[in-house]
């Protein structure tokens, strides 16, 4: 039976940072827009920092959906899921905020991330809780976990900032979203840390 909590308490904290993956869910207020789903894995690239917020990085390599949809409406959905020990899928929906590179915040926030952070790096996300809640995930299959895959990392690993910069402002989908929305700001901002 599912269950809502006030916040992630210290035992829903453990079962976040055990699993290798999340999912994140965004949409555009209209509803001819996309809703986005996007899964999210490298190691060290989510932190919860207390029982109502969390952060994640947002990396380049792909669209800018989620940040175009928390620009323009802030509403997002990370959800877990238990590929292996005890059935669980959890909950987190919120609000959520782009924190770019030229953003104040920025220092603070990614001191969080100095495992994984590098030029690759276009924004954090910062959410707020508005509601936890779990499921029981007996649908959900057990699956050997194999790894972490490393092409992300060394491929970007291999670039200078201003070569990101100019990989990002290339892309068709990084400085507006599918839908026409602004998303990550072109040219990439300079990073303030």
């Amino acid at each position: 039976m599912g269950k809502t909590y006030d916040g992630i308490t210290p035992r829903l904290r453990s079962f976040i940072t055990e699993q290798p993956v999340f999912f994140v869910a965004t949409a555009p207020l209209s509803a001819e827009g996309h809703v986005n789903l996007s899964p999210k894995g490298r190691s060290g690239s989510l932190a919860v920092l207390d029982q109502r917020t969390l952060a994640y990085l947002d990396f380049g390599g792909s669209h800018a959906e989620t940040l175009a949809h928390l620009r323009e409406n802030g509403r997002i959905t990370l959800m877990w899921c238990a590929f292996a020990g005890p059935p669980r899928i959890l909950r987190v929906h919120g609000t959520g905020t782009p924190v770019f590179r030229d953003d104040p915040r920025w220092a603070e926030l990614i001191g969080h991330f100095a495992a994984v952070d590098g030029p690759g790096v276009r924004a954090i996300i910062a959410i707020t809780a508005t509601l936890v809640s779990d499921s029981c995930g007996f649908a959900v299959p057990l699956l050997d976990y194999q790894g972490e895959r490393t092409l992300h990392a060394e491929h970007f690993g291999r670039k200078s900032d201003a070569e990101f910069t100019e990989y990002c402002a290339g892309k068709p989908h990084n400085g507006t979203s599918i839908d026409g929305l602004p998303a990550l700001p072109l040219p990439l901002p300079p990073r303030t840390d």
